[in-house]
């Protein structure tokens, strides 16, 4: 759509920070207030829409789209919503192991070993790690605990983490990043690993390279969305 607006502002009310445009508020696509739980985010918010061109692309606004989100989707369904997270647990990318060969499964064990380590000691969970794609049962107390600590977050900060732990497929480097303040770059190199390794093998395409680097800018956005949405 045509840009219809010239001044931006960030406005403290009840619900939150909200976002005006020439002194009208903001709606998501449902019509509820666009208010972000921090300042912070919602100057991040503010500045997509203040550099916007002569049209408004939603595409070029991620933290809209997020906040959108967590509005209009994720606080109807806060538990449904964590519960879809949490079952990333199941199947965590960390506990499924290459076959071989051996340097790949030294890099695999280098880099994911300590966040599973990291997440027994948050936790007080166990792994079950095999090696292979056979599926492999996690126990019930470590799945119990680890829904609970996703359920402890809000909407927004569930927007953030949903994303993170989608793209990298490991609940364990999504929940690394939000709560451990583990480093976001080095855990999506750890979760790129296996295709890192076929790159060294077979080589990259383009388009192949394309989407990867549109996934990292996408993880690293969502992480950056999370600092916000905590202050």
């Amino acid at each position: 759509m045509k840009r219809f607006y010239k001044d931006v502002a960030v406005v403290s009310g009840d619900a939150g920070y909200e976002i005006k445009l020439d002194d009208r508020p903001v709606r998501t696509p449902a019509r509820a207030a666009l208010a972000l739980p921090t300042e912070c985010l919602a100057q991040a918010v503010a500045d997509e829409w203040h550099t916007q061109g002569d049209t408004v692309d939603p595409r070029s606004m991620p933290f809209t789209g997020l906040a959108n989100g967590a509005i209009d989707q994720i606080s109807l369904n806060r538990e449904s919503f964590a519960a879809g997270i949490a079952r990333y647990g199941e199947s965590d990318l960390l506990c499924y192991r290459a076959e071989g060969p051996a340097e790949l499964i030294a890099r695999e064990a280098a880099a994911w070993d300590p966040l599973l380590d990291w997440a027994r000691h948050r936790y007080d969970v166990n792994f079950r790690v095999t090696h292979g794609i056979i599926p492999v049962d996690q126990p019930a107390e470590t799945l119990e605990r680890l829904e609970a600590a996703v359920l402890a977050y809000d909407p927004f900060m569930l927007a953030g983490l949903s994303t993170l732990v989608t793209l990298s497929g490991s609940l364990v480097c999504g929940l690394a990043i939000v709560e451990g303040g583990h480093d976001a770059d080095a855990i999506w190199t750890a979760s790129e690993i296996d295709e890192a390794w076929e790159i060294e093998q077979w080589g990259e395409d383009m388009e192949a390279a394309a989407r990867s680097a549109k996934r990292r800018d996408e993880f690293a956005m969502a992480r950056r969305f999370c600092e916000l949405a905590a202050g």
